[in-house]
């Protein structure tokens, strides 16, 4: 076994060095690569698992100890009603290991209150010959989306601690994926925060009806923009600049009086006067039309549509207007109308509740929430039955013809299109993603202590 000498540290380097040292590097010849500033193949940055690999190798390459075979790496979770010292022990070392090992973190970390779920990876190394308790050579946690701590006992037996912290940047990313289950649950899989998905649903619910239109194995596409750490992470979404699906596309588009709105490849505002379903994710159980009345035994007509949700489940406006009704109306139950301008009103039925200040007179915005799903009235069961009026007479909210929004014309028609044709680029891989901004970070931080 080499001799360890002091006097040349690049020859032997602690563990917790090793794993800053190769994981910056690692990932700074990513970031380069992914700049455009050089022409050469551009290397994918290192996921968590990749992350998760570096460290693995580093704690095995870790210095061996005296009477120890080399370390293995032991993933850890923090149980319910657990010390950290605790599950530091529970990953196979002495309590006397882990009580010191859990001070030395106390150096850079509040490790009194800590969350049950915190995940770290241990290292710990066996005595030779099976004789005597493992001794703990390293320990790395993640402490936020882009800091982490690594603890590394040196070839003296003493416990480092080196706090590491990935730079962060901002770019626009295109995300690609399939409807499995929910498009909120295939879309959050892609990295898009609730928020966003939510913001979606609603777009493409005045051009999609979700339960007829979509199905298992579509594609679907967005452009977001994100910050992302070194390793690939995404700990923030901001902005969706684009979505698609079904063949329906819509870009984000800041107009020059700064308001924000969505509109088609045409420069039509996605946004119609009316939602086509006024209840995220619900399908539809019943058509507009002559049919056997569920209660009463005998046919008659059914004056609009039914979705199926369940009891609670938020109602939206389906367009910009003012509250008519909302009271107690026969077979309807608790009812709600709201006027909208061009001599349109839609009609809001069974519903358990009425959303908070929804009264008479109240006026309100597409998309925001008026009422719950309900059983009220003559309902065999929690749905929301939606009319449409024209000019005082029920439609067919299925197909109903009703006013279009803003189109887009000279200078902002020329912007918007410009705009488009760059997302067009990316979305068809004729661009890379654009790195917006780099954080001020400053790297891999000194020791905290030697």
């Amino acid at each position: 076994m080499q001799e360890f000498d002091p006097r040349r540290p690049t020859l032997r380097l602690a563990p917790g060095l090793l794993v800053g040292a190769a994981a910056v590097a690692a990932l700074a010849i990513g970031w380069k690569a992914n700049t455009g500033v050089s022409p050469a193949p551009v290397k994918p940055p290192l996921d968590s698992a990749a992350i998760a690999a570096l460290q693995h190798t580093a704690f095995t390459h870790a210095e061996a100890q005296p009477g120890f075979a080399r370390p293995e790496s032991v993933p850890v979770k923090v149980l319910p009603g657990e010390t950290l010292e605790s599950a530091v022990q529970r990953a196979g070392v002495t309590r006397d290991e882990a009580r010191k090992a859990v001070a030395t973190l106390a150096e850079a970390m509040d490790t009194v209150h800590i969350k049950a779920g915190m995940a770290f990876d241990a290292a710990i190394a066996q005595p030779r010959g099976e004789r005597g308790p493992a001794r703990l050579i390293g320990l790395s946690m993640r402490t936020g989306p882009a800091n982490s701590i690594t603890l590394s006992r040196t070839f003296d037996g003493a416990m480092r601690l080196r706090e590491m912290e990935e730079k962060i940047r901002d770019e626009e990313t295109v995300a690609r994926g399939e409807i499995t289950g929910s498009l909120y649950e295939s879309a959050a899989r892609l990295g898009a925060n609730p928020s966003m998905v939510s913001s979606m649903v609603k777009l493409f619910a005045h051009k999609v009806d979700f339960d007829r239109d979509l199905k298992a194995g579509d594609d679907f596409t967005m452009v977001f923009d994100r910050k992302i750490t070194e390793s690939g992470k995404t700990i923030e979404t901001g902005e969706l600049e684009y979505a698609s699906i079904k063949g329906i596309q819509f870009y984000r588009f800041e107009r020059t009086n700064g308001d924000v709105q969505y509109f088609d490849e045409n420069g039509k505002n996605i946004k119609g006067f009316l939602l086509r379903t006024p209840v995220d994710g619900a399908r539809m159980t019943s058509r507009f039309g002559m049919r056997r009345h569920p209660i009463l035994g005998f046919n008659r007509m059914h004056q609009g549509i039914d979705f199926g949700a369940g009891s609670g489940t938020p109602v939206v406006a389906a367009g910009d207007g003012v509250v008519v009704e909302a009271r107690r109306w026969g077979g309807y139950g608790n009812w709600l109308r709201i006027r909208h301008s061009g001599g349109f009103e839609t009609g809001y039925a069974h519903l358990s509740r009425y959303g908070k200040g929804i009264r008479a007179g109240t006026r309100i915005k597409q998309g925001q929430i008026v009422a719950y799903v309900g059983s009220t009235g003559a309902s065999t069961g929690p749905h929301l039955h939606y009319e449409i009026w024209q000019h005082g007479k029920r439609v067919n909210p299925v197909g109903a013809k009703v006013p279009q929004g803003t189109v887009l014309a000279g200078g902002e028609l020329a912007a918007f299109r410009a705009q488009k044709a760059r997302i067009d680029r990316m979305v068809s891989g004729q661009a890379q993603p654009t790195a917006l901004a780099e954080a001020d970070t400053d790297g891999d931080k000194a020791p905290l202590r030697r």
